[in-house]
């Protein structure tokens, strides 16, 4: 896995740097600051990630669900695409004496384009997009050839696209015509590596302003860290690209990734994680081992300290050229991933992304990110509260096969006298609280999606006997437990038999908690505990004979 700047890593610290600067915590025409300031996040995003690898909290990358981070993505490369537009048609001078256009939204800066479109440069829009068209034609010849001629993928296309670009322009005077070049590239410390402790007193108040960006930062570099080394890892790729004989290990990942960025922040480096873009790039080229990405910082070392010089004459706009090449490559997925949920009617999820890429391209970053999380981490807690128990129904000439009721109830047989409910997964805290109520409405309507207003359709009598089946019970929480005892505590006190079937052994966490809580000994002992559905109805039979007896002993006597 290649670890470098990102993206939206890289447009995220752009949003923190320029909100320094519209609140006067910094200037424009300050780079040391706001190198400092790059430094802040980078350091605060990596002291978030290496934390989190301590507390061992890889499960995290699980979270954000795909629709989030495609919409998220995408709109990213929207808003690049739109930012390089402005000094790919020589209009950067223009933008700086136009208010709100270099710190507005993309659609400010839409705006500004249609308006501006005949002040554009000639020259400058013809290097820019003719270099885009060139690498994306290279891009697509290698994509279309590489599974027949393997060594084409070791053409360095864009490298050529650069160094003629330079030479054209020295050739030909390009600069003195009005083209923006590169120029000459010095350090204003004088060191090429200047180190700086980002964590100090005078820097508290961008440490404030950027502990929610450092930590969205961090949980997105995470995440596109762990989808390239699980899709890389172990040479899983389709075409068996990748990390050979490695295990990967997400806490391991977060806590190398984490001492990687506060290195970084102290020499004012961008966010650095694991990019699956450039990771691929590097498996399809011969990479196989970590040795590869080693090599590669040596040789980016080598270019800064020695090859800088030479790139006096690269004009800028085919950087910018390059970098919308980048942000069409996180555009180019969102299609398959539309068509896919188009297919499977999953509109719930199309929403989901259009409403983060309106709200991202269209007003701010920030209410992209605030939308998207929030809407993730409420359906992930829908999902967690969400009790999932059922009503079960025989099946008809069988002895002991039970089937959910709710899916097919005329096909399945009820039995008199009996609810039986079965409980398919752990209870917790989570999961509990509207355990009553859906019991509850088993109890008098047969299935948990009844309106509670409704008339009552299943008798008392039918609810004489409850078989829980808690098969699916791998845990159990105090509070689980609570819920369960105070169920069990309500039948018994409304003359309601209680049985559990397919019960974890004595010795397991689960039944020691029904012991502990005193539900063993509520339900009338250990034999209320049995293995099998069938066998706790025929308990429910026999003790309803034994109580009609009781009952009525003439009936015995006769």
């Amino acid at each position: 896995m290649v670890v470098g700047p990102e993206a939206a890593g890289s447009l995220l610290m752009g949003t923190v740097v320029k909100n320094s600067v519209d609140v006067g915590h910094s200037r424009d025409e300050d780079p040391i600051m706001q190198a400092r300031i790059a430094g802040v996040v980078t350091g605060m995003a990596g002291a978030v990630i290496f934390i989190a690898g301590l507390t061992r909290l890889g499960f995290l990358d699980s979270v954000l669900s795909r629709p989030f981070l495609r919409g998220f993505i995408s709109a990213i490369g929207l808003i690049i695409l739109v930012d390089q537009l402005i000094p790919e048609m020589g209009l950067s001078q223009l933008a700086t004496h136009v208010g709100g256009v270099s710190h507005g939204s993309s659609l400010d800066k839409i705006i500004f384009l249609v308006k501006n479109v005949r002040s554009a440069h000639g020259l400058t829009c013809g290097v820019a997009f003719g270099s885009f068209a060139v690498i994306m034609v290279c891009r697509e010849i290698k994509r279309r050839l590489q599974p027949r001629v393997p060594m084409v993928a070791y053409i360095p296309d864009r490298f050529i696209v650069v160094v003629l670009s330079a030479v054209l322009t020295w050739k030909f005077g390009w600069d003195k015509h009005g083209l923006d070049i590169l120029g000459n590239i010095k350090s204003t410390t004088g060191s090429p590596f200047p180190f700086h402790w980002p964590f100090i007193p005078t820097h508290m108040v961008h440490i404030r302003e950027a502990m929610s960006t450092s930590f969205v930062i961090a949980l997105l570099g995470f995440f596109e860290s762990s989808v390239a080394a699980k899709s890389l890892g172990g040479g899983e790729s389709q075409h068996g690209e990748g990390l050979q004989g490695i295990a990967l290990s997400a806490n391991r990942e977060l806590v190398a990734l984490g001492v990687a960025n506060l290195v970084g922040g102290c020499f004012m480096a961008l966010p650095a994680f694991g990019g699956y873009g450039r990771s691929k790039v590097n498996a399809s080229t011969g990479g196989k081992t970590p040795m590869s990405s080693i090599i590669l910082s040596i040789i980016t070392v080598i270019c800064v300290l020695f090859l800088l010089p030479y790139f006096h004459y690269l004009p800028k706009s085919v950087l910018s050229a390059m970098i919308s090449v980048v942000a069409y490559s996180l555009i180019e997925e969102a299609p398959h991933d539309i068509r896919f949920f188009v297919k499977v009617r999953g509109y719930a999820e199309l929403g989901l992304m259009a409403l983060i890429i309106l709200a991202t391209v269209f007003y701010s970053l920030n209410l992209g990110i605030a939308l998207g999380i929030g809407l993730s981490l409420l359906a992930v807690i829908r999902h967690a509260t969400k009790p999932r128990i059922q009503i079960l129904g025989k099946v008809p000439d069988t002895s002991n096969q039970f089937e959910n009721a709710e899916d097919n109830p005329q096909a399945l047989e009820f039995i008199e006298g009996c609810l039986i409910v079965k409980i398919p997964e752990p209870l917790t805290f989570a999961n509990t609280g509207e355990l009553k109520n859906r019991l509850r409405r088993l109890e008098l309507y047969g299935t948990t999606t009844a309106h509670p207003a409704l008339p009552r359709v299943r008798s008392p009598e039918h609810n004489s006997n409850v078989i829980f089946d808690i098969h699916g019970v791998t845990g159990l929480d105090g509070s689980g437990t609570q819920v369960m005892a105070e169920i069990v505590e309500s039948y018994i006190s409304r003359g309601v038999r209680v049985f559990f079937c397919r019960v974890p052994k004595e010795s397991s966490p689960v039944y020691q908690m029904f012991i502990k809580s005193g539900i063993v000994e509520m339900c009338g002992g250990t034999g209320h505990f049995v293995k099998s559905v069938d066998e706790a109805l025929r308990m429910a039979d026999k003790q309803t004979l034994e109580d009609f007896f009781q009952d009525h002993p003439e009936a015995g006597g006769a």
